[in-house]
């Protein structure tokens, strides 16, 4: 990825729409209704979608779209070898898109295991998409609102986004984030394989690099868990290339009422992130002004976005495929509870820029409520 972008914004508030649309596709090859017009911005502030305090929790299915299908950097490993987790940058290959569906009417398809617990109620369930439209070619972000997502043994329905899409271009990058409410079609469709196809993200070789992925954020309900609250927040900003300190995007979230002792987890989707390229990090302070650094085995403190899909440090759920290295898409989920050890009514999490600069794009956090 180059570094030639990142423009910092100050977290605010946007009113966003909580309106689902779904539009059934019998077939890929059947045309489907053009996308209405979704409002896009540059900067979209993070601001809290969704929270409830309740017996249950929070869990995720999540894939890259793309990959490397060839090395064009002399340095650069094998492309093999970085999808098993070797350093390197999306910069430095071809990238191809990945295609599981064998439908030949769809150009990028991927699988995730969404693992709700049995006997759960889904309360609610957002899907993200996003990527870069520029790279060895362009394609029009026309199409950034709407992907297809099949269910566990069904057909795919095209989803189209329901609040403003953040899309920031500049000299080397053309990037995006879209979402909708798909908590419906999650109600019916439950646990299992989820597959995600036709993000609207560009192949080829570039400076920047090419990346895009999907992550399915589910809350449910189950009456012998413990009382958790879960909150969910999004935005699009970026992070500034190579500032430090001064560059970093600060989000609070308020009235946890978390005792001391609680257990938590904190779950971020980010773009553009870089296996190897250091200076990024994720720190979290409670209330009495300690701040923890946030990292585990696969993602040190100062690489924390680094092109992973993981769960505490671990694969959690099944991929197809499932490359160790997604060069450039991050949605990982790391343990809260060593910022919780005092307890805490409010956490502030800190993300820092790496030295070329990141897209910030989700987070969700459940802590105990009551142990």
């Amino acid at each position: 990825m180059g570094s030639s972008r990142r423009i910092l914004g100050t977290v605010g508030l946007l009113s966003c729409l909580t309106l689902s649309a779904l539009v059934p596709v019998a077939d890929a090859a059947v045309p489907a209704p053009a996308p209405p017009a979704v409002r896009e911005s540059p900067r979209v502030p993070f601001t809290q979608r969704y929270q409830a305090v309740q017996h249950g929790g929070v869990v995720r299915a999540s894939n890259s779209s793309i990959s490397c299908r060839s090395a064009e950097s002399p340095q650069a490993e094998p492309c093999p070898e970085v999808q098993k987790g070797a350093a390197g940058v999306n910069g430095d290959f071809e990238m191809f898109y990945d295609e599981v569906d064998k439908d030949p009417d769809t150009y990028n398809s991927t699988r995730a295991e969404l693992k709700v617990p049995q006997g759960a109620k889904v309360s609610y369930a957002r899907l993200y998409w996003g990527g870069n439209l520029r790279v060895g070619e362009q394609k029009p972000p026309e199409d950034n609102g709407r992907v297809l997502v099949a269910e566990p043994g069904g057909a795919y329905k095209a989803v189209l986004a329901d609040t403003v899409v953040g899309h920031h271009t500049d000299a080397g990058s053309d990037a995006y984030q879209a979402s909708a409410d798909v908590t419906p079609m999650v109600r019916k469709g439950g646990a299992g394989m989820w597959t995600v196809a036709q993000l609207n993200i560009a192949m080829g070789h570039s400076e920047v690099g090419a990346w895009g992925g999907w992550t399915l954020v589910v809350a449910y309900e189950h009456p012998q868990e413990p009382l958790r609250r879960i909150s969910l927040w999004d935005g699009f900003e970026s992070l500034a290339a190579g500032a430090g300190e001064a560059a970093g995007e600060t989000v609070e979230i308020a009235g946890l009422h978390a005792p001391a002792g609680s257990a938590g987890r904190a779950g971020v989707v980010a773009y553009d992130g870089d296996r190897g390229t250091l200076g990024d990090s994720l720190t979290v302070t409670a209330d009495s002004g300690r701040r923890i650094s946030i990292s585990d085995a696969e993602n040190p403190f100062n690489d924390v976005m680094n092109s992973t899909i993981t769960e505490f440090g671990r694969p959690s759920f099944v991929r197809q495929p499932e490359h160790m290295n997604n060069l450039g898409y991050d949605a990982d989920v790391f343990d809260l509870s060593p910022a919780l050890s005092g307890g805490a009514h409010t956490l502030n999490f800190r993300f820092t820029g790496e030295s070329q600069g990141q897209f910030l794009g989700v987070l969700f956090v459940q802590t105990d409520a009551r142990r």
